[in-house]
């Protein structure tokens, strides 16, 4: 009992220093502590392939359409994507709870949260895709699913077309999203090893699933902000910065840039450069250098074969879609993905 309280009052700490120093990641990953916060479980009721194939039968092809428009002008729309899908997942399970907007009722929706409140992208995106399914077979499909659909498509396209996978669907729209709830199940970019196998764990995602996981970052941008706790190098930190990617990511901060690339080789290909970047010291965030800990190293050598991080990369990315669904007993189909019916 007393370990317990000393771990929420540690998390607790940490959550508000996080504050104090304005802690926003633009591709932050899921986080609780060793005694995590009512996490959502992850069954997956219901789940299918070709769920709609009857109901609503080309919808997984207008999504992916849509998808690889908004792709074709601009990457970095792709990132978001997948990350959006992530933070939908890891709060409140994947229920479409992250598109919700504010209301006279609920003014501080997940959205609004301090892990997500101007760093996600990628609502106008699935606005898009319900606009068009909604036209051709109205109250069908879900928010939740096209978030799920537009994830795995981005991955798809992201990847030059290597890292394709089915997408169960089946998922109801949640009527909950609260700002509260993302900071205790956001992992921060500040956090350790012991603090992201907590969190994943949490949502039922192995330590293995959370490294492959954290490959995503190898897409996106990141504020400055967010790895504000690594710059100036800390030359006595061994798992700091090498020294020219250190002043090559102070020189691009300082230079009025807000924001810089997750991945300076491969920024706009979803690959397995990440894990290199790990070895070399050349990540951004204290959460990614953690990963070169005694704990997960050899996960991360794993996945610098490329085969082996993408087929694993694919079914994280499966499971991660069970997290927390809703049925018909506890969600609904949403008619605007932005507003609950």
């Amino acid at each position: 009992m007393a370990s317990d309280k000393l771990a929420a009052l540690a998390l607790l700490l940490a959550l508000l220093g996080c504050v104090a120093h304005t802690c926003q990641a633009s591709y932050g990953y899921p986080y609780p502590s060793s005694a995590p916060a009512k996490s959502t479980p992850p069954a997956a009721p219901a789940l299918s392939y070709a769920y709609y194939y009857k109901t609503c039968k080309g919808a997984e092809k207008i999504v992916r359409d849509v998808v690889q428009a908004e792709i074709k002008r601009n990457r970095g729309i792709g990132a978001g994507l997948i990350r959006l899908f992530f933070h939908d997942c890891f709060v409140q399970g994947c229920d479409a709870s992250v598109l919700l907007d504010k209301t006279q009722a609920n003014e501080q929706t997940e959205k609004f949260g301090l892990p997500n409140i101007g760093s996600l992208r990628g609502f106008e995106v699935i606005d898009k895709i319900k606009t068009k399914l909604e036209a051709k077979c109205k109250g069908v499909v879900s928010c939740a699913d096209i978030v799920a659909y537009a994830g795995r498509d981005a991955t798809y396209f992201l990847s030059n077309k290597k890292v394709y996978f089915e997408m169960p669907a089946g998922r109801y729209d949640g009527r909950i999203s609260s700002a509260n709830e993302t900071l205790f199940n956001l992992p921060p970019p500040f956090a350790d090893v012991a603090l992201l196998e907590a969190m994943f764990a949490a949502k039922g995602l192995s330590l293995d699933e959370m490294v492959t996981l954290s490959g995503a970052h190898t897409v996106g941008i990141s504020h400055c902000s967010s790895f504000g706790d690594r710059l100036p190098r800390n030359t006595s930190d061994p798992k700091a910065m090498n020294s020219r990617y250190a002043k090559s990511v102070t020189m691009k901060c300082k230079s009025g840039s807000s924001t810089v690339d997750q991945d300076i080789y491969t920024p706009n290909t979803l690959d397995n450069r990440y894990y290199k970047n790990v070895l070399n010291h050349e990540v951004l965030f204290t959460s990614d250098a953690a990963l070169e800990s005694s704990k997960t190293k050899y996960l991360v050598k794993q996945n610098l074969k490329p085969y082996l991080w993408e087929a694993k990369f694919k079914k994280a990315m499966r499971k991660m879609g069970g997290i927390g669904v809703k049925t018909s007993a506890n969600g609904e189909i949403r008619k605007n993905c932005r507003l609950i019916n």
